[in-house]
């Protein structure tokens, strides 16, 4: 492999290489790769594999192999080239074949490299930072948790009321005829939830156990199902049961039960403690990332599209990792939400641009405070997540390159500087969220504005080559590959983890479905 020349455009952050690979590189691949496709080929004479390369050369022409060897060999000579070049590539190189013969051939490479910028000022820069307080309802709702965890449903003998939950038998007709999906046995229904369609648990409280009753609904104009919108219909219900949700008496033996403390003052205190903890821990995120905000806007360059590009295929594969760990695929969600990868791709943009410019300065700062990350480093580094996961190291070292990882610490160690030599402005959590409706309304008066029309380019990020032979295409069946050049670097991935709730399924009868936003499945 020789590379030729280099044309270099700095405004558009790319470089062309001309490379060149020479005829023993060539004959080796060509070789491999009659090898690896003989058994698909049939020469008369010859068994089906057994026939010899010139034979099918002679038959089928002399550069019968050729595309197929340079689809092997053209990925491993511009990954050499890149690292000969010493060049930080943003995205997967396209390639142009320009020369081919069994002398070797010669290709083009468009590379986009990473932008290199500068950045002054990221000393002293100032934003606010909201006072971490902990309020006497912050502790009662966190103990409602442990309250409701330890109460427990007793039956009672009287008729229900709003709150209660009601076990009932129900049966849903209209025009006298039973519908789908209207009837159920033995279900738990909270009165007062509004989970039912209006009308219904409103006309079940006052029931008693053993209690027969007919009640009347009108379903609502806008429900799911188009037959039963706007409809009457009757249901035929039985309660067997009236159940009510016993609390804890809260005192000392309730915090012996719930926790490791042997008071209620001493149990609150702790959970006081934790939640200014995790109070203190979010307020300092809100700064970083306001800081962050501040760095992005420093970076005042035209982003190649490439880069974009490749960002917001890590975005998008980073979120369809997340949807299926809630069994939900992406195409799935596309349906759903009334989206298609286009605009799905272009909601992902300004998150990715930001993204990108966070990292540049980032990277700048870094360059600038000469940060060095050691080996060692890194190694130290990936022991404390082998211990924290329980997972072997070596299990670690498989997924997360060395190398991108000792520009994810850099990058750390930077916002670090920036972090502590930045001011903050104590601020409190009203005023942060008098700040927060100030921008959303400044967001929402943005977008209903007519938006200027633009064009977005779809940056190939691989390129298959297409070179023409003179002898004309085989007909011996060729084993394609694609090409995927990913010389930069292995792709850093991050194993996501969701929580997930189960759900109890509710009848048809349910109230109806709201705004598809509001159906949306929680990220």
């Amino acid at each position: 492999m020789n590379v030729k020349s280099t044309v270099e455009n700095k405004e558009k952050f790319s470089v062309e290489l001309v490379i060149e690979v020479g005829k023993e590189q060539f004959e080796a691949a060509i070789d491999r790769v009659y090898k690896k496709n003989r058994g698909t080929i049939s020469i008369p004479g010859f068994r089906k594999g057994k026939a010899p390369r010139k034979v099918i050369e002679g038959m089928y022409g002399s550069a019968v192999f050729y595309q197929d060897a340079v689809e092997e060999v053209y990925p491993v000579a511009v990954e050499e080239a890149i690292k000969e070049q010493n060049l930080d590539i943003a995205a997967a190189p396209k390639v142009e074949i320009m020369e081919i013969s069994e002398e070797g051939f010669t290709f083009r490479a468009d590379i986009v490299v990473r932008p290199e910028v500068t950045i002054e000022g990221y000393k002293g820069l100032e934003e606010n930072k909201v006072l971490a307080t902990v309020t006497d309802e912050a502790v009662q709702n966190e103990l409602n948790g442990f309250i409701e965890r330890a109460s427990y449903m007793e039956a009672v003998e009287r008729p229900a009321a709003n709150g209660d939950t009601a076990c009932i038998d129900f049966k849903g007709m209209k025009d006298g005829v039973p519908f789908q999906g209207g009837t159920g046995e033995n279900f738990d229904l909270v009165l007062g939830s509004n989970s039912f369609i209006p009308g219904f648990e409103d006309q079940v409280v006052g029931m008693s156990a053993g209690e027969e009753k007919e009640i009347s609904v009108t379903f609502p104009e806008d429900y799911q199902a188009e037959d039963l919108a706007g409809k009457p219909a009757v249901f035929e219900v039985k309660l067997h049961e009236v159940k009510t949700k016993v609390l804890p008496t809260l005192d000392d033996e309730f915090a012996k039960d719930v926790s490791e403390f042997d008071t209620l003052d001493s149990f609150k205190d702790d959970l006081r403690a934790k939640i200014a903890d995790r109070n203190m821990s979010m307020s300092e995120e809100r700064f970083k990332a306001a800081l962050l905000e501040q760095l992005a806007a420093k970076v005042e360059i035209d982003l190649p599209e490439a880069l974009v590009e490749t960002q917001i295929d890590r975005l998008m594969s980073d979120y369809s990792a997340r949807l299926e760990q809630q069994g939900i695929s992406m195409d799935m969600y596309m349906s759903y939400m009334q989206m298609t990868m286009e605009s799905m791709r272009n909601e992902l943009r300004p998150n990715a641009e930001k993204q990108i410019r966070t990292q540049l300065a980032l990277e700048a700062i870094a360059r600038a405070e000469e940060i060095q990350i050691t080996d060692e480093e890194v190694n130290e580094e990936f022991k404390k997540i082998s211990e924290s996961m329980n997972l072997p190291i070596a299990d670690i070292e498989s997924v997360l390159e060395k190398d991108k990882f000792k520009i994810d610490m850099a990058r750390d160690r930077a916002l670090n500087i920036v972090t502590s030599n930045a001011k903050a402005n104590i601020i409190s959590e009203e005023e942060a969220m008098k700040i927060e409706e100030v921008k959303a309304e400044e967001t929402e008066e943005t977008k209903e504005k007519p938006a200027k029309k633009t064009t977005t380019k779809k940056t190939t990020t691989t390129k298959k080559t297409t070179t023409k032979f003179a002898s004309g295409e085989t007909t011996a069946k060729k084993t394609t590959k694609k090409a995927t050049s990913e010389t930069a670097a292995k792709k850093t991935t991050k194993k996501a983890t969701t929580d997930e709730a189960g759900e109890k399924k509710e009848p048809a009868t349910k109230r109806k479905t709201t705004k598809k936003a509001e159906e949306k499945t929680e990220e």
